[in-house]
């Protein structure tokens, strides 16, 4: 089946099949292959992106700004206080006047409605680089990692967070585990338990590609995993809760007894 994506603004995993999820890791690694060969890459050649970030970050402002620039775009970056986006001009103003600029939009902050809306009226695609409820890329970046390091099918993986499992990134994972057939296991608190709402959503689609989506407190869980992935004490933002954080989460710490489960 032909996958074309052009155009399209990456802002939750929940806007793609699990082909096209499946299509953008086979980029990812072949792009990656070319990168590690050596071999120069063209295809952004007179464009331009900007990266706006309300969040901070290492990791996701250098992939961006690397791997665009390897592909020969340029790159403008955007801190909270080196614009008036929010400010002193609307949302929908800022959008319409970055979409006249650049050809795509980076977004990594707080709120979804905000990425939701420069993808509406930015006229661009925009690409989701972390919200409170999302992180798309860093769910592509880690299924790569998984395909990378086994030689199973992701249809027979299974990963396992483990801690606080109603964040960005559990969520993420979830989106992508339930379109790509792989199981998931959140091992954590009741108190930390994702929204049902996201549990229902990732189980429907879960029903579709056989992905078993799951949820509790049992170690037994974590059984089978191919992944084991850990969080933080409290999300970015957050760091005021890391007292009461550390009592609810210190029995999900990945100790002994839970890599031999």
């Amino acid at each position: 089946m032909a996958i074309d994506l052009k155009g399209r603004s990456f802002l939750t995993l929940k806007d793609f099949s699990g082909d096209e999820i499946r299509y953008l890791l086979d980029l990812a690694a072949a792009l990656k292959a070319k990168k590690k060969a050596g071999v120069p890459g063209d295809s952004l050649k007179g464009k331009n992106i900007v990266l706006m970030f309300d969040k901070t970050s290492t990791r996701t402002r250098c992939s961006f700004e690397v791997a665009a620039r390897d592909e020969g775009a340029g790159v403008t970056y955007l801190d909270k206080n080196g614009s008036q986006v929010g400010k002193k001009e609307s949302i929908e103003d800022s959008a319409k006047v970055l979409g006249r600029f650049y050809d795509g939009i980076e977004y990594r902050g707080y709120d979804q409605a905000l990425v939701e809306d420069l993808a509406r009226f930015s006229g661009v695609p925009v690409w989701n680089g972390l919200t409170d409820i999302d992180h798309p890329t860093q769910a592509l970046a880690d299924v790569l990692t998984l395909m990378e390091n086994t030689a199973k099918p992701l249809n027979e993986c299974r990963i396992v967070f483990c801690g606080d499992t109603r964040n960005n990134v559990a969520y993420c994972l979830m989106y992508i585990c339930c379109k790509l057939g792989i199981d998931f296991y959140g091992w954590g608190p009741a108190a930390l338990a994702p929204a049902a709402d996201v549990v229902d959503y990732c189980r429907a689609e879960g029903a579709k590609s056989g992905a078993r989506i799951e949820y509790g407190s049992d170690i037994a869980g974590v059984k089978g995993a191919d992944v084991i992935y850990t969080d933080i004490w409290a999300s970015m933002g957050e760091e005021d809760k890391i007292p009461e954080r550390v009592a609810l989460l210190t029995p999900y710490r990945v100790t002994a007894e839970v890599l031999a489960a």
